[in-house]
């Protein structure tokens, strides 16, 4: 069955005035997010993805264009109609924004303070969210007594009291070391399976796209620069800077030396790197090739990752062998949909 799109951008145009003249923070944006999902967008400081999350709730209004969330034009709509649709939309941020001077429950119970939710069912709800987020036992606690994930999972809990669509997070895991990220992660991806909830994220950690999200959008200097299934981006990444971002968790720096190293080493043979694409990452590709072939493979270094839509791999080997041989590897490879990379230089 067809989800349906619960958040619309339609030619998204966003200026700001300023004492040095106007400034486009987004120009020209276009971007459906379906129902259900978790989709990210990624983008360094400065590419206007916290300009655009801001839109998606009201608290920037776009200079042109419309937007509209849950069968809301949040673009169009103010006061008192706003505030409703918000309920909608919640947001976490980098920050937490809790309220200090209250404790966990008072800090989760105070959307639903707001929306006039009689006490009694206001207690039961907060004690429910409590439990969804792990925080059972620090209820009585105040922000200053938690680490910053259970802070987090207090902002989270806060963003869930109203039973939102759609959960907006800014920026929500960069103040968080990556054990912690990781925790917080899991437990977005636990919302989103439970509950239905399409959420939104907005970050600079290719990590945070990898491990979580559905489809990525990349920004750059105000505009979407590619789009799409988070693995086909992982595969395939056509601009300069989603290059940039995939190799932060595909390759790790030491990759480029050890390269140099192996090429130093082994005047040879081949180095290849391998690209392995869902069923490929789990098949025992290097230990076919050693029996079929009359060649000798010396492992250098790989990694297995897993998103939302399947694993990828990228595997670098030092192969030896006559170049008949080496050339039947190659076509044997690209009979398994394995990508296979002679590597020339570093």
């Amino acid at each position: 069955m067809e989800t349906k799109d619960i958040i619309h951008i339609s030619r998204v145009k966003k200026i700001f005035s300023t004492k040095n003249g106007e400034i486009t923070a987004v120009k020209d944006i276009n971007l459906a997010i379906k129902q259900g999902e978790i989709f990210g967008i990624i983008g360094y400081s400065g590419a206007g993805k916290s300009t655009l999350i801001r839109m998606l709730n009201g608290l920037e209004i776009p200079t042109s264009g419309e937007i509209s969330v849950a069968d809301q034009v949040v673009s169009k709509i103010k006061g008192a109609t706003l505030r409703k649709a918000r309920q909608n939309i919640s947001m976490i941020f980098q920050h937490f924004n809790l309220l200090w001077s209250r404790t966990v429950k008072e800090n989760i119970a105070f959307p639903l303070e707001i929306a006039r939710v009689p006490k009694k069912e206001r207690m039961q709800r907060v004690n429910e969210l409590i439990k969804l987020v792990g925080l059972e036992g620090r209820g009585d606690a105040y922000p200053s007594q938690l680490s910053g994930g259970q802070k987090q999972r207090v902002g989270i809990a806060r963003a869930l009291a109203n039973n939102p669509k759609v959960l907006l997070c800014d920026e929500a895991t960069s103040a968080l070391d990556p054990q912690t990220t990781d925790s917080i992660l899991d437990l977005l991806v636990d919302i989103n399976e439970r509950l239905g909830l399409t959420i939104v994220l907005i970050t600079h950690e290719m990590h945070v796209i990898r491990k979580i999200c559905h489809r990525v959008a990349v920004m750059e200097q105000g505009t979407i620069v590619e789009q799409g299934p988070v693995l086909e981006v992982f595969k395939k990444p056509k601009q300069p800077i989603t290059k940039r971002f995939v190799q932060q968790v595909a390759e790790p720096e030491e990759s480029k030396e050890t390269i140099e190293n192996l090429l130093e080493r082994y005047p040879s043979g081949k180095v290849i790197k391998l690209f392995f694409l869902g069923e490929t990452a789990e098949q025992p590709i290097i230990t076919e090739i050693v029996r079929q072939f009359k060649v000798s493979i010396n492992i250098v270094q790989g990694k297995v990752s897993q998103t939302q839509n399947g694993a990828y791999g990228t595997l670098y080997i030092h192969i030896n062998g006559d170049e008949a041989e080496l050339k039947n590897v190659i076509s044997y490879l690209e009979q398994h949909k394995v990508e296979a990379e002679v590597i020339t230089h570093a």
